[in-house]
């Protein structure tokens, strides 16, 4: 069955970051390898240059219709003075929304080439290849009652967090399906030793795991998980945490990998329809100057190749292809170092899709 794919280039580097997992796209499809029809739309500040909102209904409409999307990066300096509703991140947010985007996964990847550019210790932290699940609409962030108000003579600020049955069991059978295709193993990430709300995410996760016997689970409070990140962070394979601890410890891994130009990230509905997009932002002043890192978004598209339509062998062919142009010395900008050859966006592109053929 013929999968509908929409791609949403977005702005500043956006279009230049998306023309490269396009072209790995229409290789796949030429080749017979991917039955699939690819379509664009606007979002964020290009589809308030073109129409005055930042997310239209056609773009709306196209997405609800596809089977995965992928996004570039949206925003730039000059929508800033705009009233708030009609900013890029409006459209970006209203997306999300629309599409029901719950679960958001957050790899921190580290390819063993570039080992030197984190933090720690190359030892510590070259091949690490963790994934972070983190539930993306509950929890402290949504939580009512909220506010500020006086109390007693003084002001006291108060936020609820809060997670229903439901909403823990649809962010567990997102985690556990993933740790099935990876190296079968889930950490479970809360704070069941203080919070009720945790003893019940807890609760949730054991129930879940019955379904699982395949994968291995174990549980961490959120204070020990994040020691261990910065002490081993190779121990683990999946982590499944709240919207508030995801938040923090998806950032922290983040980092382990040295550059923010290497990672992807996705959010997905209950059907399984994904929003995949790199992490990093617009980087709107390098924007057209074919310098900006493609790596991120042909990652992206691996794992929108992965989860949303199920093609391993094609999502691992990418991996492959990046990981040999690593091989051979081949670097953008922003990961460069003694040694190794420059390119550019277009070309480290192209680099990828030879390694392809």
């Amino acid at each position: 069955m013929t999968k509908k794919i929409l791609l949403l280039p977005g702005d500043g580097i956006g279009p230049e970051i998306v023309k490269q997992a396009d072209k790995i796209l229409r290789h796949f499809i030429d080749t017979g390898k991917l039955d699939a029809e690819l379509d664009s739309a606007l979002l964020g500040g290009c589809a308030y240059d073109e129409t005055g909102n930042p997310m239209p209904e056609e773009t709306i409409a196209k997405a609800k219709a596809s089977d995965a999307v992928l996004m570039g990066a949206i925003g730039g300096w000059q929508y800033d003075t705009l009233p708030r509703e009609l900013r890029p991140e409006r459209g970006l947010l209203g997306i999300r929304e629309a599409l029901g985007l719950f679960a958001n996964l957050r790899p921190a990847i580290l390819f063993p080439q570039l080992a030197s550019a984190s933090s720690l210790k190359p030892e510590l932290v070259a091949g690490l290849d963790l994934m972070i699940v983190r539930e993306l609409t509950g929890g402290i962030y949504f939580g009512q009652p909220r506010g500020i108000e006086e109390r007693n003579g003084e002001r006291v600020g108060f936020n609820t967090m809060h997670y229903s049955e439901r909403e823990i069991a649809r962010i567990m059978k997102v985690a556990f399906d993933i740790a099935q295709k990876r190296d079968g193993r889930l950490c479970s990430v809360e704070k069941a030793n203080v919070l009720e709300v945790s003893e019940l995410w807890r609760e949730g996760a054991i129930t879940a795991s019955k379904n699982y016997p395949d994968v291995e689970l174990e549980h961490l409070y959120v204070d020990n998980a994040a020691m261990q990140l910065v002490r081993a962070p190779k121990q683990f394979d999946v982590m499944v945490t709240g919207n508030l601890f995801g938040d923090i410890l998806s950032d922290c891994a983040a980092m382990l990998t040295g550059s923010i130009g290497m990672l992807p990230s996705a959010s997905f509905d209950e059907n399984g329809k994904g929003l995949y997009e790199p992490v990093h932002g617009s980087a709107p002043d390098i924007a057209g100057q074919d310098i900006a890192n493609p790596l991120a978004t042909i990652l992206s598209l691996e794992m929108l190749l992965r989860y949303s339509l199920d093609e391993q062998a094609l999502a691992d062919a990418i991996k492959t292809a990046v990981n040999n142009v690593l091989d051979k010395g081949f670097r953008t900008g922003d990961i460069m170092s003694e040694g190794m050859t420059q390119l550019g966006c277009e070309a480290m592109g192209d680099a990828v899709l030879a390694e392809l053929h």
